[in-house]
């Protein structure tokens, strides 16, 4: 290799570079669509949600009848923890049941939604099971249909369709 060529093939890595690197640095259009994006995607705030309960056993059975899940048993920290399937990638929140001195069932409180193909379906087994229904299944016009229970163990937990389009 001559010493003639190799700065001419220097030289043309280094102009490559550069051009790469200046496709690559935002330019002002890029920086503006780049704040817009990120005004209008929000990540869903909510990351986990505990349930309290009194008595694990009776609420792990009646969640995982009403909702059709398997719900993985684990201490935490010194408490009895049940946790509803879930993964990292799937939109939304994934939680668990929690027993202990500072968990208290109620239904004054935070309301969870569930998520469900057929609120009618998991209405009646949750009332098999014995909930009460606090709001009964309600068409709430785009969003679909809402309803709400109380669990066996106190707590009101609501449920949300998506009306089906027909």
């Amino acid at each position: 290799m001559s010493s003639a060529v190799f700065p001419r093939c220097l030289i043309v890595a280094i102009l490559l570079s550069c051009v790469a690197l200046a496709a690559c640095t935002p330019t002002e259009q890029q920086e503006s669509e780049q704040e817009i994006q990120s005004e209008t995607v929000v990540p869903n705030p909510v990351l986990h949600f505990e349930i309290p309960v009194n008595n694990m056993d009776r609420a792990v059975a009646f969640y995982e009848h009403v909702f059709g899940l398997k719900l993985r048993r684990q201490q935490v920290d010194g408490y009895d923890m049940a946790f509803f399937p879930g993964n990292s990638i799937s939109p939304g929140a994934s939680g668990a049941l929690a027993s202990g001195e500072v968990y208290r069932p109620s239904k004054e409180g935070t309301v969870v939604y569930f998520d469900v193909p057929d609120i009618d379906a998991v209405l009646a087994r949750a009332k098999a099971r014995g909930a009460s229904v606090l709001y009964p299944k309600k068409y709430i016009g785009e969003a679909g249909f809402v309803a709400e229970f109380e669990d066996t163990e106190g707590n009101r937990i609501a449920l949300s369709q998506i009306a089906n389009p027909e």
